[in-house]
């Protein structure tokens, strides 16, 4: 079967035309898919990543007349430089009204390797970034009495994958940290929910880990026997933000393929 579903018919959402989108991450893998899809929809679309070159490639191929796509250098390990690129798309576009928490770095590790420092950066990666993001855009929201948060986790956990133990106790606290926003900012009108991918075939996956006896693995684990691609998460993460989604909030929404 066919892996590509890039050139394949995508819904409109005329809720989203116009919204201030930020997407952490944005410049490549399954960040950069989003990227696109948000400003096909006429969305005012930022992305932060700590990747210079990826992420202006990015621009030059995909902004243009209806896309504004635009970029703001940072590393979300650091907190100060979060949030001070967070003001700078703010100063750009204006309150934000939809934050995608898709940043993430999956490196391998053992138990028995890990230093306080390394279990500090991993959280700061996967997790640390996911809380203060949401925090920097939560007053916009708040004002709005609307808003959207989509925080990525990982199927990584649920199927007991071994081999990076910090990263996939991030990814798990995902969950938590969603549903607490969820409860805490209801009221609001904001609604927050996870994303959970499975297996996505980015080019860093492919470049790393993809092997003939690990996508064997996965084409037995998987009930679609298609390897899921960035395009997969994209257009499930803009129905999840638009208003026909308008009803779902406080859950974690897994898309792997049926391997779960």
């Amino acid at each position: 079967m066919s892996d590509a579903i890039e050139d394949a018919p995508i819904a409109t959402y005329p809720s989203l035309k116009g919204k201030v989108v930020l997407i952490t991450g944005g410049g490549g893998g399954i960040g950069a898919a989003i990227t696109r899809r948000f400003a096909e929809q006429g969305a005012k679309t930022a992305f932060l990543d700590i990747a210079e070159a990826p992420s202006k490639a990015l621009i030059a191929k995909w902004a243009g007349p209806g896309r504004d796509i635009h970029f703001e250098l940072a590393d979300l390990r650091n907190v100060d430089a979060l949030r001070a690129a967070v003001a700078a798309v703010r100063k750009r576009f204006g309150p934000i009204d939809i934050l995608i928490n898709n940043a993430a770095h999956d490196e391998r590790h053992a138990m028995a390797d890990v230093t306080p420092e390394y279990f500090d950066d991993r959280i700061a990666v996967n997790l640390k970034h996911q809380f203060f993001a949401a925090q920097a855009v939560l007053p916009d929201m708040v004002e709005k009495n609307k808003g959207v948060i989509i925080n990525f986790g990982s199927t990584s956990w649920m199927l007991g994958r071994g081999g990076m133990p910090v990263y996939t106790a991030s990814k798990a606290a995902v969950l938590a940290l969603t549903r607490s926003i969820a409860r805490d900012y209801g009221q609001y009108n904001i609604r927050c929910l996870a994303l959970a991918p499975g297996w996505i075939m980015t080019e860093r996956q492919l470049e790393l880990w993809v092997t003939p006896e690990a996508d064997a693995e996965r084409v037995k684990g998987q009930c679609i026997k298609r390897r899921l691609v960035p395009d997969d998460m994209a257009r499930i993460t803009l129905f999840l933000a638009s208003d026909e989604a308008a009803a779902m909030t406080n859950q974690q929404y897994v898309a792997d393929g049926g391997w779960i």
